[in-house]
């Protein structure tokens, strides 16, 4: 797809963005995270609003173990809009969240009233939140552990039943972030409202809704968000002043959700700037220090990584089983038989002590599980393949009944995540979630 200029400023154009949303729209609400860009979009909507003499809802999703100064800035935005203020949605719910610095716990849920005590902060006490004791009856959609991608989805059309007519739900995300929002915008499937290509008709389980995701700062640069809070002395996050004093780049600079897959490259800033909320998140989600050590790393990727240039495979392997041995003692145990049973066949078939296999040998050969190396077998331990399946084993009832009775003690032990490509145990936890 060509790029596509138009004949003026982004902001102009977003004004005018806004001014069609409120003269076309037969409601509206706003999803917010208290980062740059949708604080920024808040602010210049709120402009609009009051030209149009509009009043406007906003959805701020609380993760609970988060910036204390992003909750003081959406206290700030809150005050800020608050003569074109309908409705704050501040929501304090048992979300699902991803965590991408934890193989053992890959979704934590934040606000979980059996883990009040170690949560992050108490609830905030304002008149906005929502909570689990005071959520509106009518929620009958929401359940506990809910993902946050579904939450959001249930909650428009919540809002568009509640209100009626055609409902408009601004996100400030912009397409040049991430190739995952690109995509979300250019997508030639999905439905536009009235053909309006920045524009986008919500659909649950395939059914369509009267709700449209609408991105009037899409098309933004980096530099344009900070030209905007300058030149118009729009209210932002100070998280973002101590992060580019940190030295953190602009372009790496990431809050809405510090463990996600793009957020966690900042997480070790997590330490350096709010020492306090760090040291009650290092209770809370697990991994999070580990994240700290290697965000900047490929270590936590699942495509390709790389072991800490310090350690060899052999070393790098104990560390893992190590690790692992310090959350679930039980899974570090399985994977020592199997990999015990590994150098064993070895032994006996091939004649190969432990002594005599190698850190590395050739990618080919170690790919197609022809001979034995310290790296696959820490490539199977990162992967968390509880089969061993890269080491030439394969499901048997006594690891079944073993994985039963880890998830039974072991509630958020998922051994399950988007990424793995593994039928057997894809259909085994679907099983155990059942």
């Amino acid at each position: 797809m060509p790029k596509v200029y138009i004949d003026k400023d982004v902001y102009t154009a977003s004004m005018e963005r806004f001014e069609y949303v409120f003269t076309h729209f037969d409601n509206y609400y706003f999803s917010v995270s208290g980062g740059k860009d949708s604080s920024v979009m808040i602010q210049l909507a709120s402009r609009v609003a009051r030209k149009y003499h509009k009043k406007i809802s906003v959805m701020y999703v609380d993760f609970e173990a988060q910036y204390r100064s992003t909750i003081e800035h959406i206290e700030t935005l809150i005050e800020e809009i608050s003569d074109v203020l309908e409705r704050w949605y501040w929501i304090c719910l048992p979300i699902s969240l991803r965590n991408a610095v934890s193989v053992i716990q890959p979704k934590w849920v934040c606000w979980n009233k059996s883990e009040k005590d170690i949560w992050v902060r108490d609830l905030p006490d304002n008149q906005w939140v929502i909570h689990e004791d005071n959520m509106p009856s009518e929620w009958t959609w929401f359940k506990y552990g809910m993902e946050f991608e579904t939450f959001i989805l249930f909650f428009g059309d919540w809002f568009n039943k509640m209100h009626g007519g055609i409902t408009a739900c601004g996100i400030g995300i912009r397409s040049d972030e991430s190739l995952n929002r690109f995509r979300t915008i250019t997508n030639f499937s999905k439905v536009r409202y009235q053909g309006i290509h920045w524009t986008t008709r919500v659909k649950i389980r395939n059914n369509d809704t009267n709700v449209y995701n609408f991105y009037p700062i899409y098309d933004w640069k980096t530099s344009d968000i900070w030209t905007a809070v300058s030149r118009f002395d729009l209210k932002f996050n100070q998280i973002y002043e101590q992060l580019y004093k940190n030295g953190v780049p602009l372009s790496e600079q990431r809050l809405c959700q510090p463990y996600g897959d793009d957020q966690r490259k900042s997480l070790d800033q997590f330490r350096a700037l709010e020492y306090e909320t760090w040291e009650r998140v290092l209770q809370r989600v697990h991994g999070v220090n580990f994240g700290n050590i290697y965000c900047r790393t490929s270590v936590l990727g699942m495509i390709k990584t790389e072991k800490p240039k310090m350690m060899t495979w052999q070393e790098y392997t104990v560390f893992l089983l190590e690790s692992l041995g310090l959350y679930v003692p039980e899974l570090r145990d399985h994977y020592y038989s199997k990999i015990k049973a590994f150098f064993s066949w070895y032994e006996n078939k091939k004649g190969i002590s432990i002594d005599e296999i190698r850190d590395e040998e050739d990618k080919a050969l170690e790919n197609s599980k022809k001979i034995a190396s310290w790296r696959r077998i820490a490539r199977a331990l990162e992967h968390n393949d509880f089969w061993m399946k890269r080491l030439s084993f394969s499901q048997n009832q006594h690891d079944v009944k073993k994985l039963f009775e880890l998830q039974k003690k072991y509630r958020h032990l998922r051994l399950v995540d988007g990424d793995v490509n593994d039928k057997d145990l894809r259909d085994l936890q679907e099983l155990i979630n059942q």
